[in-house]
């Protein structure tokens, strides 16, 4: 009786230790795929005067330091009239207006404070020829937006997204603004840049009967303007939003063979490509469930149109937005299912579409050199009120941390493998929806360190305590390394725990806004260790928990 109860007992352990997966991650140092492109070091926002506000100006900081390379800045309304006040959507320069006479009159002064910041920040321009003047606008009345998330049907597209009036004076209004920032920055400074034509013209953003065809006149006028300002200048397009093959692949045929609408010649110049990839997240069964497969399919349409035409396939390209979903002023409170900005979420959803983002990439063998991450902050709101953006009120959100973990990793990418569930071509197809979470990794070494960025996402917003992982580095060099170990969870790097645990306050006090602000930076999961290297391999076993996101650094000694 008592073996039995013994075989019994063996038997049950083996079974429930077998239902415990252990998810293996093997980093192989001999295996490179090349130099890691810092694809994630490019950022936008809709509101441009926020720029030099208080925030913004501590924002944008912290983005240039935890940068390895100069940032790339995508703002909207560069070109839109109005007196620099900031609203959700809505920002203004004011760069051109008119005399009674119809006589041009530009002004460059808050575009000059707003260029002038990033270049004090060393920061790059990535920059927006939008929207319409209202001096130009072929339909200016009504010409400002009221625009409120809280409304339903609220009209966002008003006079500024209209095609000039006069091609000739806003293609005059380009070559000015070019021949300025030349005089002004160098020409050095801002061959560095990328000059690009509107946003998202496909919808709404352009009011045109024909948008295709408006679009690429628009463009031939404007690409003309900003060489003949620059001629070395870095000019592209078309910002299409979603999947859009055909407004697509005509404009880049147009560009190719199409008739120039300003010059009557063949074709028009085209230095780079950019499209915007979104996700749909959803609310399923009071639980915030992100639609991951769909930013990630939107890439795979375009990159596959792209690479079949052999003249564009290895332009540069940039994902000029490429976000969980398509509007960062929608708070949590008007769309609950933007709940994820707050925690973790997002920070998982970030490592791990950027990682397919990659992959995508070398599969199609195209370009890409930017993904804008279309989050910034937004001034004079509610604490935490689920806006799209990487701060609140000055304090960092869990999700810039990621991007301080990326900032880490240099040198070129190493290859990954393991037992994986998930690859990028089944999150393509159906996201991440079954019982088993994605956890995976993505790695990197320079000249004196190996940095490993791990994941554990799904894309229903739920927290469990995770599996455990067995992460095998082989072919170290080296005989000895220094380990440090980044975490963003429920616990490290995360300002919002330590703000609902201070109870949700609305008006802090400067003692509570500090420890938010020391809460927001990216924590150490434990001390830093001295390990010693044999047989040429490390070996970590550690348990992620769903939705955080950890860094494991190895400095050689």
């Amino acid at each position: 009786m008592k073996i039995l109860f013994l075989l019994i007992w063996v038997y049950s352990s083996f079974f429930c230790y077998a239902q415990v997966q252990v998810v293996n991650i093997e980093v192989d140092l001999n295996k490179e795929m090349g130099q890691l492109k810092p694809i994630w070091a490019w950022f936008g926002y809709d509101e441009p005067n926020y720029t030099y506000m208080k925030n913004g100006r501590k924002l944008l900081r912290e983005l240039a330091d935890l940068s390895p390379v100069p940032v790339f800045i995508r703002a909207h309304n560069l070109m839109t009239s109005g007196d620099g006040t900031p609203s959700l959507k809505w920002g203004s320069t004011n760069m051109y207006t008119e005399d009674q006479n119809g006589k041009p009159i530009y002004n460059w002064q808050i575009v000059d404070s707003i260029f002038d910041t990033y270049i004090h920040l060393k920061m790059k321009p990535f920059a927006e020829i939008g929207f319409m003047p209202e001096a130009l606008s072929s339909k200016p009345n009504p010409y400002r937006h009221n625009w409120d998330p809280a409304v339903k049907n609220s009209i966002l597209f008003s006079g500024w997204a209209y095609a000039p009036r006069d091609y000739r004076k806003w293609s005059e209004l380009i070559y000015q603004w070019v021949k300025h920032c030349v005089e002004r920055y160098g020409k050095t400074e801002v061959e560095t840049w990328y000059w690009e034509l509107w946003n998202e013209p496909n919808i709404g953003y352009l009011q045109a009967d024909d948008k295709l065809n408006t679009y690429c006149k628009m463009y031939d006028y404007a690409s003309n303007a900003v060489k003949n300002a620059l001629p070395t200048a870095r000019m592209g397009g078309p910002h299409i939003a979603g999947v859009a093959n055909e407004f697509l692949k005509g404009f880049l045929l147009h560009c190719l063979h199409g008739i120039n609408g300003e010059t009557g010649k063949t074709g028009t110049a085209l230095d780079f490509i950019a499209f915007h990839a979104k996700g749909s997240p959803e609310v399923v069964d009071g639980v915030v469930q992100m639609g991951i497969q769909n930013q990630l399919q939107t890439i795979d349409e375009n990159l596959k149109t792209i690479s079949s035409i052999p003249e564009v396939k290895n332009l540069p390209l940039i994902i000029g937005e490429s976000d969980p979903e398509g509007c960062a002023a929608c708070g949590m409170n008007t769309h609950p299912a933007n709940a994820y900005r707050n925690g973790t979420m997002y920070s998982s959803y970030t490592a791990a579409s950027l990682t397919r983002i990659y992959d995508l990439n070398e599969y199609y063998g195209t370009n890409i050199i930017g993904a804008v991450n279309w989050s910034f902050e937004f001034e004079n709101q509610p604490w935490f009120n689920g806006f799209r953006d990487l701060s609140t009120n000055g304090v960092d959100k869990p999700v810039l941390n990621v991007f301080r973990m990326l900032g880490m990793m240099q040198g070129n990418r190493l290859a990954v493998n393991g037992n994986f569930d998930y690859d990028f071509k089944s999150i393509c197809k159906s996201g991440v929806r079954g019982d088993k979470t994605d956890i995976n990794a993505f790695a990197s070494r320079s000249k004196n360190s190996i940095t490993v960025l791990l994941w554990n996402y799904h894309d229903r917003d739920i927290q469990d305590d995770g599996l455990p992982i067995n992460l095998t580095i082989i072919n170290i060099p080296g005989k000895k390394a220094v380990v440090y170990q980044y975490r963003i969870d429920s616990k490290h790097s995360n300002s919002y725990e330590v703000w609902k645990k201070m109870g949700s306050p609305q008006n802090p006090t400067s003692v509570q806004v500090d420890e938010l602000e020391k809460s927001g930076q990216l924590e150490m999961f434990n001390e830093p260790a001295i390990v010693k290297i044999e047989n040429n391999k490390f070996n970590m076993e550690t348990q992620l928990p769903r939705q955080a996101v950890s860094l494991l650094k190895l400095v050689f000694e």
